[in-house]
């Protein structure tokens, strides 16, 4: 007897479909499974064999042919577990021939035939919607991120035995329902920066305008305070970008609790971090840290310190808001859309330029240090600004402005850029940012004097006429007017030490 049933894959942060057929005939008996399983999958035969003889339905003594299709495209992990058992006994005819239609399911199995959390929940809900396949059926603790998908019904079930009854039609699946808010810390809040008023301002630019942000600075003087409070003036998720967002941490197997994510991530990778760690990779490829900040920040702490490899391979995500793993036999492309924010000390000892304390680095250690970062990844930082040591003096005057303040801006300017060309003004490119970042000719004889003086690439041109954009944005301005300009070359301070 032959049955079929559907199944899915997550490859990347995308679901793909695979058809599950399992023939029961007669024969050596024997387990054969084909269609380019992985090693976990074709362990999955002791799962399932253990499982089905919890449920008083011991695997046939007969030869049992599995096939995972499509053929050519290779199957990892331990989801397909339950489909397999479902196909062995509709394919023994212990369950209803209709029971299998308009169905998909995945899961992993223990020998005692409890169902376990397999990734990519919310993916494959995905995936049966846009194929318009109405049921699905996960392990419990899967079910309640595909639940927060409407279109699909998502039942859950906790063992082999609860899945076999529903599909017998003698008890009912519960349906799944999105896990409850949990209570979450507050972010850190802007408000606790007192002093630094240029460096909360570059800040204040990278959220509205969604521009990278490059702080270089003694230790103490606030860089990792500042950045550790970006999310919190950004804009809320919307419900695209929080689906969005969800998916890569789904399809990693990271989705805290069940639920969608409601705030932004904010991702933190430590500098021995691989390439594949930070891009994306590995033989199966899973999404790195990149893809798990998309629609957040991410923020990379001591820059010169990471391999040099791995900061050159963050040059194209930035650009292209994504970033495309190759393989030999598959390529995966994984979302990138993150605000940028690092951070540096101006030399090895942290002191350089300080009139704190005196620099204990020599000229040749001073050099290889900076020489860690190349120019064409700087120029990729809309915003290098030079931070100061605190004035200690500002620590207990007055109160600073409160994210809510700021996050007030930021969402008004944002709304500008959307409705003026609905994207954030780090992405306008071509004729828009002409047309849009048009200078006056006393500007562009300033920008063009600055440009000689310095020496600034034609990208590092247009990143000074996106924030100088972003600068009047928040000051509701229809024009860029050289106010808006000189606080743009303000906030490259890194482009004179290069000439």
């Amino acid at each position: 007897m032959l049955a079929q049933l559907r199944s899915a894959g997550v490859l990347g942060v995308d679901a793909f479909p695979v058809t599950v057929e399992v023939e029961v005939a007669s024969g050596i008996p024997g387990y054969h499974l084909v269609g380019l399983g992985a090693g976990a999958v074709k362990e999955g035969s002791v799962r399932v064999r253990a499982a089905l003889r919890q449920v008083g339905m011991p695997l046939p003594t007969r030869k049992v042919t599995v096939n995972l299709a499509p053929a050519d495209v290779r199957k990892e992990g331990a989801a397909y577990d339950l489909p397999i058992a479902i196909g062995i006994l509709a394919a023994e005819e212990k369950l209803p021939a209709d029971a299998l239609k308009d169905l998909v399911c995945l899961g992993e199995l223990g020998l005692d035939g409890a169902l376990r959390r397999v990734a990519g929940g919310l993916a494959v809900a995905l995936l049966a919607r846009r194929l318009g396949i109405g049921t699905l059926i996960l392990p419990r603790a899967s079910a309640s991120e595909a639940a927060a998908l409407t279109g699909v019904r998502v039942l859950a079930a906790d063992h082999l035995a609860e899945v076999v009854a529903h599909l017998r039609g003698e008890q009912a699946l519960s349906i799944a329902t999105e896990a409850p808010p949990g209570e979450s810390p507050p972010d850190p809040d802007l408000g606790d920066v007192r002093g630094q008023e240029t460096a909360r301002r570059a800040l204040e630019l990278a959220a509205a305008g969604g521009h990278s942000l490059l702080y270089v600075g003694p230790p103490g003087c606030g860089k990792s305070l500042l950045a550790r409070r970006l999310p919190s003036i950004l804009p809320p998720l919307s419900e695209d970008e929080a689906l969005e967002s969800s998916v890569v941490y789904s399809a990693a197997g990271r989705l805290p609790s069940g639920r969608l994510l409601r705030a932004r991530p904010f991702r933190a990778p430590h500098h021995d971090i691989s390439i594949s760690g930070l891009i994306g990779g590995g033989a199966h490829p899973r999404p790195g840290e990149i893809s798990l900040a998309h629609h957040g920040v991410l923020f990379l702490d001591e820059l010169p310190e990471f391999q040099r490899p791995v900061i050159e391979a963050l040059r194209q995500p930035i650009e292209d808001r994504s970033v495309l793993v190759v393989r030999a036999a598959m390529s995966v492309r994984f979302p990138a859309r993150f605000a940028l924010v690092a951070a540096m000390n101006p030399c090895p000892c942290g002191y350089d330029g300080s009139n704190q304390r005196a620099c204990t680095c020599d000229l040749g250690r001073l050099r290889s240090y900076r020489a860690r970062l190349s120019g064409p990844l700087l120029d990729r930082f809309d915003l290098q600004l030079r931070v100061p040591p605190v004035d200690l003096l500002s620590l207990g005057v007055g109160a600073a402005e409160s994210s809510s303040t700021v996050r007030e801006r930021v969402q008004r300017a944002r709304a500008r850029q959307q409705a003026r060309g609905g994207c954030a003004n780090a992405e306008l490119l071509g004729r828009q940012l002409e047309e849009v970042c048009a200078l006056d000719e006393r500007s562009r004889h300033v920008l063009r004097a600055m440009a000689d003086k310095r020496a600034l690439s034609g990208r590092a041109i247009h990143r000074v006429l996106r924030v100088a954009r972003t600068a009047a944005d928040l000051d509701e301005a229809d024009a860029v007017r050289l106010p808006h300009l000189a606080l743009a070359l303000e906030m490259r301070a890194l482009d004179e030490d290069r000439v």
